[in-house]
């Protein structure tokens, strides 16, 4: 069942996940944004990991609020699907998440997840984390469950403690986040198969797997994860690590060979560039807006 026209965009995401297992692609920019909403997805994701990386920082939390809500209202402005946000820790206590809540709905999020991790968070596949305390994760949720003003604003709650204190500490972190009102979970860096699925008999919410490349677990496909139970499958940094690498052998030829030529099959063509900025239509409104008098000056 697809959402009404004006639903909200929480209400848009809900329905995706509950109508089917969603891929949400991590969209590093607006042009990859309208990209994946041509394609097809039915969602997309702001990553702090890809807008760290871009900004020329690595993810231990160097970024701000202020920078992911700004990012946030060019990807709702560029196109029509709902935007989930990594929040990392939501920039502080409980107090600060009511904040980053506000600012991010604000921004025309859909919703957002927060991690239980210590500040300076690292990336959620590397060592080295260290957790706060359940409860003090908690009092995070019900901050973010109050602060926001579309009750289907979707907060999710990550747990990291599976590389830290094990599955089963994750699995009760999980429990205390959805009896705080959680709406659903994000169990980071799980390590096979076998556990994705143990972690859905032990958990029964709408769970989130997130299947970046090079981290600790296998890279399971939609369908082997719907089949397990999860309703949400996060590619955070596929697109821009992609784009990284086209843009490495791009540079690489200019340096070597001094042109360009031989990537020209594998770019986005002028005329596709222009029909992906919708380049006529702001052309024919200019005119139309000036009518007879432009086209004659």
């Amino acid at each position: 069942m697809s959402a009404p026209p004006n639903a909200s965009p929480g209400r848009r995401l809900r329905d995706a996940w509950q109508a089917e297992a969603v891929a949400i692609p991590g969209v590093f920019n607006a042009l990859v944004a309208r990209l994946a909403e041509r394609l097809g997805f039915r969602a997309m994701y702001l990553s702090g990991a890809a807008l760290s990386a871009s900004t020329g920082v690595p993810d231990v939390g160097l970024l701000g609020l202020a920078e992911f809500a700004e990012e946030a209202r060019r990807l709702t402005a560029a196109t029509s699907l709902p935007l989930l946000c990594d929040a990392d820790t939501g920039f502080g206590e409980a107090l600060n998440v009511e904040r980053t809540v506000r600012q991010l709905e604000a921004a025309g999020a859909a919703g957002l997840h927060l991690e239980d991790q210590q500040m300076p968070k690292r990336c959620g596949h590397l060592s080295g984390k260290q957790l706060i305390a359940p409860h003090d994760m908690a009092a995070k949720v019900r901050a973010a469950v109050a602060a926001r003003r579309d009750p289907d604003f979707v907060v999710i709650a990550r747990t990291d403690a599976r590389g830290v204190t094990g599955f089963d500490d994750a699995v009760a972190r999980a429990k205390l986040y959805l009896d705080a009102g959680a709406d659903a979970i994000f169990p980071e860096a799980l390590e096979s198969a076998a556990e994705f699925a143990a972690f859905t008999k032990a958990v029964p919410a709408p769970l989130l797997a997130n299947m970046t490349e090079f981290g600790k677990g296998p890279l399971l496909s939609v369908a082997e994860l719907a089949a397990l139970g999860y309703r949400m499958v996060l590619y955070p940094v596929t697109a821009l690590r992609a784009a990284l690498r086209a843009a490495h052998e791009a540079l690489a030829d200019i340096r070597a060979k001094g042109h360009q030529r031989d990537r020209l099959p594998t770019m986005l063509t002028r005329a596709e560039l222009y029909e992906l900025l919708d380049y006529h239509g702001y052309e024919a409104r200019d005119r139309s807006y000036f009518g007879a008098t432009k086209e004659q000056s």
